[in-house]
């Protein structure tokens, strides 16, 4: 079953630990490299449950206070809200909300609406009980570089190894943040605390195997519509930038550096031909492995090639899940989360697909579908003659490969 958790967020599940050695690294991936073989065998044999669409979502928000600055009080928030709907994100000042899974019949979309509703109405009870607000916008325009100091990151050790292990990609050389719009934004750092400030809205659908590819590739065909009727976010750090800041910001946040196609925040360059497995086999081929927690679990479960997945942050994401009666599913989870759409106010013993973008981004077992951002409070919808040309990729705004699926 496709069940919500704050560990589905857009940065994926948490670790044991912060700290890795050379063993950990060689030993996660003989059990990465395994687990991709085993779950190719699944696709070639089509063991995955043929299963009724479900459909869910996520969506990120910002805590703010009274003069709507970021408010980074985060953990207080959530023990004083007690509800297994909303989690975490990188940032204190984040927060994510889950709606109920819904079988996608009848009016299953106004349930999901109401749901996500009824869990932000509580939220903000709580929040306003800590003289705080919570925002959905996709980019806070009060936010400032100094509030993004790590004394304002999670204390999550996933997060705190995904800053160490990123700069060790990066060989110690810091972040850099070069974006050209209607001005021009420089900004270097050495953490990875640039990312928490784009939020999203995050759809996810899941899927039968025989439809995992089609629905995949529709995703991408579908982004750039999504992205043309819902860019939201033209400022950041007081300057006014893109129509939609969220893509050239996401992807330069997280940026391993090296060559491109190793980018780890990609819309792609193709579609896939025959599966979405193609994406787990990219992920093998193509992408150093970034936390290297070695885990006591059978190969059946995919534990290693999940994590792993967690760390590459597709627009449009294939996810593995489980059902809870040991049969696989197939689940498609397809996420964009540069774009941003209006919005109203288990132990697992098979595997499943799944499809979820991210940019941005766990138990990442959750069910796929098209992940866009939401921001029903944007700032701005401005589209200029800049934008007849899409930048999909190359955040100053050069066009260039995305690299493969």
């Amino acid at each position: 079953m496709y069940a919500a958790s704050s560990s589905s967020n857009a940065m994926g599940q948490e670790i044991h630990t912060s700290r890795f050695t050379q063993t950990d690294f060689e030993t996660f991936g003989v059990c990465l490299r395994q687990e991709t073989e085993l779950l190719e065998g699944w696709f070639r044999d089509g063991v995955f449950a043929s299963t009724h669409k479900i459909g869910g979502c996520e969506l990120e928000a910002y805590l703010v206070a009274a003069d709507l600055t970021p408010a980074p009080i985060v953990e207080t928030f959530l023990e004083r809200l007690t509800d297994p709907l909303v989690g975490s994100e990188l940032a204190t000042f984040n927060a994510e909300i889950n709606a109920t899974p819904q079988p996608l019949r009848g009016d299953a979309l106004s349930r999901l609406a109401a749901g996500l509703e009824a869990t932000w109405k509580r939220c903000t009870r709580a929040a306003a009980g800590l003289d705080t607000r919570l925002a959905m916008i996709g980019i806070l325009p009060t936010v400032r570089p100094e509030h993004l100091d790590m004394a304002h990151m999670s204390p999550l050790k996933r997060y705190w190894a995904l800053n160490e292990q990123t700069l060790r990609l990066r060989r110690g050389r810091p972040f850099t943040l070069e974006i050209q719009g209607e001005e021009r934004l420089f900004l270097e750092r050495r953490d990875v605390m640039m990312e928490p400030v784009a939020t999203s809205f995050q759809i996810h659908l899941q899927v039968t195997q025989e439809e995992a590819a089609r629905v995949y590739n529709w995703s991408k065909v579908l982004a750039a519509p999504m992205v043309a009727v819902s860019a939201n976010s033209p400022f950041l750090f007081g300057h006014d930038l893109w129509a939609e800041s969220r893509i050239p910001l996401f992807e330069q946040a997280i940026s391993v550096g090296g060559p491109f196609f190793r980018e780890r925040v990609t819309f792609g360059l193709r579609y896939v031909e025959d599966s979405v497995f193609e994406c787990f086999r990219a992920n093998l081929e193509r992408f150093p492995v970034l936390l290297p927690q070695v885990m006591d679990e059978p190969p059946e479960r995919l534990a290693h090639l999940r994590l792993h997945n967690g760390t590459i942050w597709r627009w449009n994401r294939p996810l593995i899940g489980f059902d809870t009666a040991s049969t696989p599913i197939c689940v498609s989870s397809t996420a964009s989360c540069p774009p941003a759409l209006p919005l109203r106010t288990s132990s697992p013993t098979r595997p499943s697909i799944s499809a979820l973008s991210n940019p941005s981004p766990g138990s990442r077992c959750t069910p796929v579908g098209t992940c866009l951002s939401a921001s029903p409070k944007a700032t701005s919808t401005r589209l200029h003659a800049r934008d007849s040309t899409p930048k999909w990729s190359g955040s100053t705004g050069v066009r260039r490969p995305c690299g493969r699926y």
